[in-house]
């Protein structure tokens, strides 16, 4: 059975790296030495083409890809851009990722369907298209994905991600057991409440229905995560370079929770 082998050259594909947790990862690989394509929607194009450079400036080859994760096509074309730019794909990380927070009664349609769309069948979508690549190449091979502690515990307001993330878990888990005889890795990381402009809407969000000011969810949060302090990207980060890495060669169908302590799994 392939392995990921110490020294072996590999390139890996960020999906949603234009900021936040995916710019994170996407800098904290090629820190590691894998080359890096980074995708994101077309309004994110100069945020993205800023990372993708500074990626290059770390010695390492870089690609920016334009992508929408919930269309199957927009994925297989960014994955063959990704091999011809850089030689093969040896890691995906599926990090694109939305979040709704809403009551259940106020949950319209479109919110859960657009929901789906991203955060479940888009990471699918990537699982399946970087599968067929490692397959065909015989080397074995990362998928790595965006779960949350959502994926462990449901949350007040929380019903349409809530429900996105369980399924990625458990997708995750299923597709490890696939996938293992080719020596492909399957794993999650499930943060918490993280310094991003996802939980800057979130929390707004949440505090106006509270009747509380922005910010006071976010920093309310405090009291309950052992280790006093909100999470940071480059937490994140360092998770996934650990599941990307030669280190996890023994891991596979688990979802790693990064939150400072708040939810055992």
């Amino acid at each position: 059975m392939p392995q990921v082998k110490t020294g072996q050259h590999r390139s890996a594909m960020v999906t949603g790296a234009s900021r936040g947790i995916g710019r994170a990862i996407a800098m904290r690989l090629a820190e590691d030495g894998l080359d890096v394509s980074v995708t994101d929607l077309p309004n994110a194009k100069n945020e993205l083409e800023e990372t993708s450079k500074a990626i290059s400036n770390l010695g390492v080859k870089s690609c920016a890809i334009l992508m929408d994760v919930s269309s199957q096509e927009d994925v297989e074309r960014a994955v063959a851009e990704h091999v011809k730019a850089l030689g093969g794909i040896d890691v995906m990380v599926a990090n694109a990722g939305i979040a709704v927070t809403a009551p259940l009664v106020e949950t319209t349609s479109e919110q859960l369907t657009r929901t789906l769309d991203i955060n479940l069948k888009g990471v699918y979508f990537c699982y399946k298209a970087a599968a067929k690549e490692m397959i065909t190449q015989g080397r074995g091979g990362r998928l790595i994905a965006a779960a949350s502690v959502s994926s462990h515990r449901g949350g007040k307001w929380q019903s349409a991600y809530a429900a996105s993330k369980f399924a990625v878990r458990g997708m995750s888990q299923s597709i490890s057991q696939e996938l293992a005889e080719y020596g492909i890795t399957v794993n999650v990381y499930s943060p918490g409440v993280i310094n991003t402009q996802m939980w800057d809407a979130i929390d707004e969000n949440m505090s106006e229905r509270r009747g509380q000011a922005k910010g006071s969810t976010f920093n309310g949060m405090l009291d309950v995560i052992p280790l006093g302090r909100h999470g940071l990207p480059d937490d994140v980060a360092g998770v996934v370079s650990f599941l990307a890495s030669v280190d996890s060669n023994y891991i596979t169908g688990q979802s790693i929770v990064v939150d400072g302590g708040m939810w055992f799994s």
